[in-house]
């Protein structure tokens, strides 16, 4: 099989996990009086908990290689646990626009980064234009709908939040060039991925003592709870592991960028939610960003490595 062919498989992988996970605002919109926190510690814990017992043959073989790389495992782990808390404290605190604008658009320029300075590779000049493109199309799209969820207005609040939707996009830049960077060095995806959200479950689950209130408190709950930690967390990410068997961490990020989108039609579809024609503009370029990065025009470097 082709290079190509192999990279679209990848991205096509990545994809099919973005449309998992954009079905997570959705499902969560039933639940109103279970906390985010709490959503998303049990989707990432008990996801965590199935994907190692799906992988346990494949960790027995790379038991060796995971141990010899435990730093990668422990960045991804912590990175991995870091993340539903910071996204969506900043959520909370600056607005789900402003939350989910900075995290989601900042993960791909922090993964080019780590690929640039620490692993040594050089970045596209298919990637600059298509992650200029999809940011533009995520600030548009946060546009088109009115933000009434800051709860807190306060200057402090607001900018801490910001502060908070940066280390959410650092650590879903981290845990995915952990994961890639494993992969490299001969562990199967399956191993991979497991071995770091396992990790995770590990610090998540224990939060649910403070957070996990109303959580099973009905039948419609403990469903939403059990489709996000089985289908979007679980599924999604065996996905975007195979997925990272054949792309870079960086464009694995970048494709990620149509999980708001997704959300988005989902939203109005669904929920019901308007939104106006610069969020539609948006959703366009997002499109148009992807479109960018599966065609098969070589990748030209633009700037060297650091050396």
């Amino acid at each position: 099989m082709s290079d190509h062919k192999q990279e679209l498989r990848g991205s096509a992988a990545i994809i099919l996990a973005c449309l998992l996970w954009g079905t997570t605002g959705t499902a969560a919109s039933f639940t109103p009086n279970v906390s985010p926190l709490a959503s998303g510690a049990f989707a990432m814990g008990i996801g965590g908990i199935l994907l190692v017992i799906s992988a346990f043959r494949h960790l027995k073989i790379d038991k060796e290689k995971l141990l010899s790389n435990y730093k990668l495992l422990i960045v991804g782990g912590l990175s991995v646990a870091i993340y539903p808390l910071a996204f969506y404290s900043a959520m909370r605190l600056s607005g789900v626009a402003i939350g989910t604008v900075i995290s989601l658009a900042s993960a791909p320029f922090f993964t080019v980064l780590l690929e640039c300075l620490i692993s040594k590779k050089s970045i596209a000049a298919k990637w600059i234009i298509s992650f200029a493109i999809g940011a533009a199309g995520i600030v548009l799209l946060s546009m088109g709908k009115v933000d009434d969820s800051i709860q807190n207005s306060s200057p402090f609040n607001h900018y801490f939040g910001m502060i908070l939707g940066l280390v959410a996009g650092l650590s879903y830049a981290l845990y995915s060039w952990a994961a890639k960077c494993l992969i490299s060095q001969q562990v199967h995806s399956k191993s991979a991925m497991s071995a770091i959200f396992g990790l995770a479950a590990c610090l998540l689950l224990p939060s649910l003592l403070f957070t996990g209130d109303n959580l099973f408190a009905t039948t419609t709950n403990t469903t939403v709870a059990l489709y996000m930690a089985i289908i979007p967390m679980y599924l999604g990410y065996i996905l975007f592991g195979y997925g990272l068997n054949y792309v870079e961490a960086s464009q694995a990020t970048l494709l990620t960028m149509l999980e708001p989108a997704l959300a988005t039609v989902l939203a109005v579809a669904v929920v019901g939610e308007k939104f106006t024609a610069i969020g539609w503009i948006g959703i366009v370029l997002i499109l148009l960003c992807l479109f960018i990065q599966m065609t098969n025009k070589p990748a030209v470097p633009i700037t060297s490595a650091v050396t």
